[in-house]
């Protein structure tokens, strides 16, 4: 049923990766986060497949990266261009679009620019337009990248993210969190992390014509949850989820989060 698989699109701007797993009628087009910049889902159908595998009866996921090569000053409209364009290479429209975090940043241009690409929209722990907790969290992390800190930021991301309980649960393991080889360049993440800052599709959200599930988490140290709540209020046809006790990385702690995608979608 998971019938993963790796791949990657030829495309002017460059090479796009991604991965491929499930059986579903249905196309679902998934978009990581900011930690793409560190990791891409090159070689990672299985494991993605593995993760997600409650999706893969209902559709056939698609996870995709930003493209290899990224240039300074890169916007998530620009992200949004590339991804559109790896849709048609592939044949692919009126997707299931499930953008986290960054994600959801390019996924709000896809649906806006390109709405024959969208039929459903989910936009996880995203937010629409700059605030003051987004840029001191991307200041930080791109000091920590001046100094080849990786380490820093994933202990970091680690403790915006999740709740006191999950830190604690994780114990010993948390001390290890963060400890993987460092990245040939942090140049992928700086671009990918100062887009998220300069992020700002606020005035544009009315636009959206697709069913919209806004997903958010009060407590989130990185996007805030009142980021949730003034996309939901802008976009026309959307519904609203706020966890409480949950922040930024809710979609790896609540659990009924994938049945919420998967009942939205289907």
């Amino acid at each position: 049923m998971l019938k993963a698989k790796n791949g990657s699109v030829e495309l002017p701007s460059g090479t796009t990766d991604y991965v491929r797993f499930g059986s579903g009628q249905k196309t679902m087009v998934m978009l990581p986060g900011v930690g793409d910049g560190l990791k891409t889902v090159r070689g990672m159908a299985v494991p993605f497949a593995l993760l997600y595998r409650q999706l893969a009866g209902d559709f056939t996921v698609y996870v995709f990266s930003r493209r290899r090569q990224l240039y300074p000053g890169m916007t998530t409209a620009d992200m949004a261009e590339d991804l559109n364009a790896a849709l048609e290479a592939l044949r692919l429209s009126g997707v299931m679009l499930v953008g986290v975090s960054q994600g959801g940043m390019i996924a709000q241009w896809l649906a806006i620019r390109h709405p024959d690409k969208v039929a459903k929209l989910v936009l996880t722990v995203t937010l629409s337009r700059p605030n003051a907790t987004i840029r001191e969290v991307i200041a930080r992390w791109k000091d920590m990248a001046g100094r080849g800190d990786t380490r820093g930021i994933l202990l970091d991301t680690a403790q915006r993210s999740y709740s006191p309980k999950r830190l604690k649960r994780m114990g010993p393991a948390y001390r290890l969190y963060g400890s993987v080889g460092k990245p040939k360049s942090f140049d992928r993440f700086v671009i990918e992390a100062e887009s998220c800052a300069t992020h700002d599709a606020y005035g544009r959200l009315s636009d959206i014509a697709c069913p919209t599930l806004v997903i958010g988490g009060k407590e989130d140290r990185i996007v805030t949850g009142q980021a949730s709540e003034e996309m939901a209020d802008r976009i026309p046809d959307c519904r609203l989820v706020l966890y409480d006790g949950l922040g930024h990385g809710l979609y790896e702690e609540a659990p009924d989060f994938l049945g919420r995608v998967r009942d939205f979608c289907r």
